[in-house]
């Protein structure tokens, strides 16, 4: 009986076809490497995958752990394709943010962990909003509390939406709270001409100097975005603010402010994506997991790491020095949204490879979908991989940190510079950086948490302190004060309930007590 193979090798030789070829078509067909993720389903189960990414459309209805099966096994590559690896792909150190169309992304399906899936009525409520800006809006997201569940979150005594879709009642419960935007565009000065004549009344005295003046303002000072508070659109009651798009690239990239890369850092609602942001944005989130990383010991739950990624942004800003924010807010962001950080960086984070989940939970069918469901996790301590870590930190954010190593281990600069520039000559040689000598004693450092943490701040005190100064300018008096004054009453809100709680176990205890007395009281008599 002739074999199937030998009956192909002889209708290839008829036909003219080599054998060879045959073989490497038979192979590239039947390697699981390269099968499509479709028709493979691998859970997580505590293993190193590949992560999944990809555009929205996908996802419209598939749930969080649909997507993460369709994942492949793969440790050496740090794409986050879901059907191919990329071995040779450096879009993590070397961005190429000139990209205008989604298929100059580094793989087909790349990002998907950052669409967030939520109600669908809801979502169109918030691009029809977006559809009353005759600028054109490249790029746009919904943040914050009035789009996702925090717990303990207090909501304002009465609706701030005048006449909201029912839509956006529903999915808010009646809080009323405003909704905040982000509008990324090409060109600040030409957005803020047309704005200015369609929606002349969303801007303070500054919009009478016209639009080079706004857009110098937005672009020069702070962190390079212009906010409008308390306005009223589609009977919703927004916030939103405009940023170029190079400025938030640059910032998701290199952190020279964290402003915005730390807004993003958390789960958001992308209404309208733009390749080269989405880019920008995984290079954003591959970071934050890096730096969290080098701030957590080595054994840490799932909930300490999404909290430490989430509290970074709030570190340095002005608003926390201030009692101008609930205290409580980041455990109240993670607790209420657990599921949203897991589809975020669970991808991201079976894909590193000295972080791992060591949670026998995670063998079970539905722990991707339990909120409740809070994994242990661990890392490699080992210097030479903590140290490329350092090595893969974003620029503007890495020169901080080394200077202040620097000064702590007193190099003379003239060394300093020299060790740098040798540093970047070996990077031309590899293809991604590596840490050599000086990364590695950072890493091995123990005070490496603290420096970190100083390097935080210092990337955000000033630029968040500007934003802060020039709001009175861009939102005008009355509505600063009244955004303030908000977040102080929320400040002194959450003061309350944290004195309540405090209370009531002491309060609890003091019957128990008073009922012991009589008892031994009696037993003294008997």
């Amino acid at each position: 009986m002739i074999s199937n193979l030998t009956l192909l090798r002889k209708m290839a030789t008829s036909r003219g076809i080599h054998t060879s070829a045959l073989c490497r078509a038979r192979i590239t067909l039947a390697s699981p490497r390269l099968a499509s993720a479709s028709a493979r389903s691998l859970s997580i189960n505590c293993r190193k995958t590949t992560p999944y990414n990809g555009r929205p459309s996908a996802i419209r209805s598939t749930s969080t752990e649909q997507l993460l099966r369709k994942v492949h096994s793969n440790r050496s590559s740090f794409s986050t394709s879901s059907f191919h690896s990329l071995p040779d792909s450096d879009w993590d150190h070397n961005p190429n943010l000139s990209i205008s169309n989604f298929s100059e992304l580094p793989s087909k399906d790349f990002g998907v962990n950052q669409h967030m899936i939520i109600n669908q009525e809801f979502k169109e409520a918030l691009r029809m909003i977006l559809w009353q800006f005759k600028a054109p809006i490249r790029y746009a997201f919904a943040y914050g509390s009035g789009v996702f569940t925090q717990n303990s979150s207090s909501a304002p005594t009465s609706s701030l939406h005048p006449s909201a879709p029912t839509a956006i009642n529903n999915m808010q419960q009646g809080s009323g709270k405003m909704i905040d935007f982000i509008f990324g565009v090409s060109y600040s000065q030409h957005w803020h001409d047309l704005n200015l004549t369609q929606h002349r009344d969303h801007y303070s005295g500054m919009g009478s100097l016209g639009s080079y003046m706004v857009s110098q303002v937005q672009d020069r000072f702070g962190a390079g975005v212009y906010f409008h508070p308390y306005i009223t659109v589609n009977g919703t009651m927004i916030k939103y603010g405009v940023v170029n798009l190079d400025t938030l690239c640059r910032d998701l990239t290199q952190w020279d402010t964290m402003y915005l890369a730390g807004r993003l850092h958390k789960p958001v609602k992308i209404l309208r994506d733009h390749p080269k942001v989405r880019l920008a944005n995984q290079v954003n989130l591959l970071s934050a997991l890096r730096v969290a990383l080098l701030l957590l010991p080595e054994r840490f739950s799932e909930f300490e790491l999404y909290t430490t990624i989430a509290g970074m942004s709030y570190m340095g800003d002005l608003r926390m020095a201030l009692p101008a924010e609930d205290p409580g807010k980041v455990r109240n962001i993670v607790s209420g949204q657990m599921a949203h950080f897991r589809r975020l960086y669970a991808p991201l984070i079976e894909n590193l490879p000295n972080v791992d989940f060591q949670d026998p939970r995670c063998s079970q069918e539905d722990w991707i979908d339990d909120p409740n469901a809070i994994l242990a996790m661990a890392q490699d301590m080992d210097p030479i991989k903590r140290g490329n870590m350092v090595r893969r930190l974003p620029e503007s954010f890495r020169q901080k940190l080394y200077f202040q190593y620097q000064s702590r281990y007193q190099i003379p600069r003239v060394d300093f510079d020299k060790m740098i520039q040798e540093s970047k000559d070996s990077e031309d040689i590899l293809r991604r950086p590596q840490g050599g000598p000086f990364e590695r004693r950072i890493a091995g450092d123990d005070s490496l948490q603290e420096q970190v943490a100083k390097s935080i701040e210092k990337t955000i005190r000033w630029p968040s302190t500007v934003q802060t100064i020039k709001a009175p300018l861009t939102a005008g008096l009355g509505k600063s004060w009244t955004y303030l004054k908000e977040k102080r009453d929320k400040h002194q809100k959450a003061q309350k309930l944290k004195a309540s709680a405090s209370e009531q176990p002491t309060a609890a205890k003091k019957p128990a007590k008073e009922a012991e007395a009589p008892a031994t009281k009696e037993d003294k008599q008997e």
